[in-house]
C-alpha cells in the first residue's frame, strides 16, 4: 500500500477531486458549482500572474497547481451532471490545437509567429462560418475580462484580420489626437468621459504596436509608484509630517529625492 491516496503524474489532482466530490467526501467541495467557483478561478489566475511577475518558480508551481485544481473541479462537476469529463476536456483541446497548427502537424509552412496568429484567426473564422455562425472575430473576446485586457483582446483579434495601424508612429499620432480632444472637453463631463475612453483605447493600440503588454506595463508602473510613494511617506513620517504639510514645491522636491 502506498503512502499517498493518488497516482503519480497529472492524474493525481483529478483523482483527489473525484474523491472529494464523491459521497462521503468533503461537504464543502460537494456543495460547489461552476458559479460558486468563479471567484476562486479569478483569484488563482491573478495569483499566478503575480508569481510570474516575481519570477518565483516555487510560487509559480504552487499557483499553477491551484489553477489546475480549478480545472479539475469544473470537470468533475460537469462529469457528475453527465455533461462531460476531464478526459473529454483534454482530448478536445488537444484536437483543437492539432487542427490549428497545420505548420506543426501538417504540411503548411509559416514564416513568422505573426503569420501563425493570422492563420489561427482564419481557421477559427472558417470553423465559425462552417457552423453557420455570423459571429464577428471580436465577439469571441470575453466581455467579462477587465477593461484593459478586454480592449487589448479586441484590438488583437481585429489586427489579425487586417484592421490595424500601419506603424507605431501612426498609433502614437492617434494618442496625441485623442489627448487633444480630451483637453478640449474640459467642463463637459459626458464628452470628457467619452474622450477619456477613446484616449485609453488609443494608448492600448500604441502599446500593442510597440509590442508592449499594457496590463503588464501599467502593473509595473503601479509597483514603481507604490514603492516610491512608500519611501517618500516613510521619510515624512520620520519627520513627523504628512503630505498635507507640504506645499507643491516641497512635494515635488521630495518626490524627486525618492526617485
Amino acid at each position: 500500500m502506498t503512502d499517498k491516496p493518488f497516482s503519480d503524474g497529472i492524474e493525481a489532482i483529478f483523482e483527489v477531486v473525484h474523491r472529494l466530490r464523491a459521497p462521503g467526501g468533503c461537504p464543502w467541495d460537494r456543495e460547489q458549482t461552476h458559479e460558486s467557483l468563479r471567484p476562486y478561478l479569478l483569484e488563482e489566475t491573478y495569483e499566478l500572474l503575480e508569481a510570474i511577475d516575481a519570477a518565483d518558480d516555487a510560487k509559480m508551481m504552487e499557483e499553477l497547481g491551484d489553477l489546475l485544481l480549478q480545472v479539475a473541479m469544473h470537470a468533475e462537476i460537469a462529469a457528475g451532471e453527465g455533461r462531460f469529463d476531464a478526459k473529454q476536456v483534454s482530448e478536445a483541446v488537444a484536437a483543437k490545437m492539432v487542427k490549428r497548427h497545420p505548420h506543426v502537424f501538417g504540411d503548411t509552412s509559416v514564416a513568422s509567429a505573426d503569420e501563425v496568429l493570422r492563420n489561427w484567426e482564419h481557421q477559427k473564422m472558417q470553423e465559425s462560418r462552417s457552423a453557420g455562425s455570423d459571429e464577428s472575430v471580436v465577439d469571441r473576446v470575453p466581455a467579462t475580462l477587465p477593461a484593459l485586457a478586454w480592449t487589448l483582446g479586441l484590438q488583437k483579434r481585429a489586427a489579425r484580420v487586417g484592421f490595424d495601424f500601419a506603424t507605431p508612429a501612426a498609433a502614437a499620432e492617434s494618442v496625441a489626437e485623442e489627448a487633444r480632444e480630451l483637453a478640449a472637453a474640459a467642463g463637459d463631463r459626458d464628452r470628457a468621459f467619452e474622450e477619456m475612453g477613446d484616449l485609453l483605447f488609443a494608448i492600448v493600440s500604441l502599446a500593442r504596436s510597440l509590442k508592449v503588454n499594457p496590463e503588464d506595463a501599467l502593473r509595473v508602473a503601479g509597483q514603481r509608484f507604490r514603492k516610491r510613494f512608500a519611501a517618500a511617506e516613510g521619510e515624512l513620517r520620520r519627520d513627523g509630517k504628512t503630505f498635507t504639510d507640504l506645499d507643491d514645491q516641497a512635494t515635488r522636491e521630495l518626490w524627486e529625492k525618492t526617485r
